[in-house]
């Protein structure tokens, strides 16, 4: 059910309309290449621990993932080595990524990694129709040391850039609002990762996780330009549209393959 719908009026006073929030969306803008700017200026972290990925040649190491380019963009997708899929979620914004050319032709190469292993990563990725790079890290101390897989026994826990201290006295996990408790060590989050190669040395530049990544995800941005938005029962003015229950984590989130469409 759709309500609560956008008043009609003239052409000129929806341009005059669409005027005072273009003002705000130029602040928006002005805002995002600040942030854009100080994320550049972020310092970075030499890359040391000789990380040991399979991919579709074979074993690879976290330089020979950059494909000869200077920047990487990795999106962590959450694939459990015991799982029999992937994460609808991570999947939504998987099903997402297009040609690489674009990225390429910036001197930037992008690559999913999961702890799956690779016959799994492989099969799914064929099942979707993907064609983007995916390596698996299992067997490896990626996930745990980038924080794409919580486990206080292997190294530790930092979700959102929050230690276990801190999600004691703080918020708490995002899917319980309480502190870290040990029934959650093998938790898999989503995430994206940037890193930078230097002739032999690789440098971890960024990571993001939670709201960081929605751009990626669903559509998102196409669907903030639009009258009923993401259809997402957070979202005002409120009533607009039925929630779809298709927000990540959601209970309608199927994979992409899923939707009777």
């Amino acid at each position: 059910m759709i309500g609560d719908l956008p008043k009609v009026v003239s052409r000129a006073e929806w341009l005059a309309a669409r005027k005072e929030l273009l003002a705000k969306e130029k602040e928006v803008t002005r805002a995002r290449d600040r942030v854009n700017a100080e994320r550049r200026r972020l310092p970075m972290v030499r890359v040391d621990k000789p990380y040991r990925f399979e991919g579709p040649n074979g074993p690879a190491s976290l330089p020979e993932l950059f494909d000869g380019r200077p920047q990487l963009v990795m999106h962590h997708f959450m694939f459990g080595p015991d799982w029999d899929g992937g994460c609808p979620s991570c999947a939504s914004a998987a099903d997402g990524i297009g040609r690489l050319r674009q990225l390429h032709a910036r001197n930037t190469t992008l690559v999913a990694v999961s702890r799956a292993p690779y016959p799994k990563l492989a099969a799914f990725r064929e099942r979707m129709g993907w064609t983007f790079p995916w390596v698996s890290s299992f067997g490896s101390d990626f996930n745990y040391d980038f924080h794409a897989t919580l486990d206080d026994r292997v190294a530790p826990v930092l979700l959102h850039f929050r230690t276990e201290d801190e999600l004691r006295q703080e918020k708490g996990t995002p899917w319980t609002d309480g502190p870290w408790t040990e029934a959650m060590r093998g938790e898999e989050m989503p995430g994206i990762s940037a890193f930078l190669r230097i002739g032999d040395d690789v440098f971890h530049t960024y990571s993001t996780f939670g709201r960081g990544i929605e751009d990626f995800h669903n559509g998102y941005p196409y669907l903030d330009l639009t009258v009923l938005g993401r259809q997402e029962e957070w979202e005002q003015p409120s009533g607009r549209a039925t929630p779809l229950g298709l927000q990540v984590g959601g209970p309608g989130m199927r994979l992409p393959d899923e939707y009777d469409l």
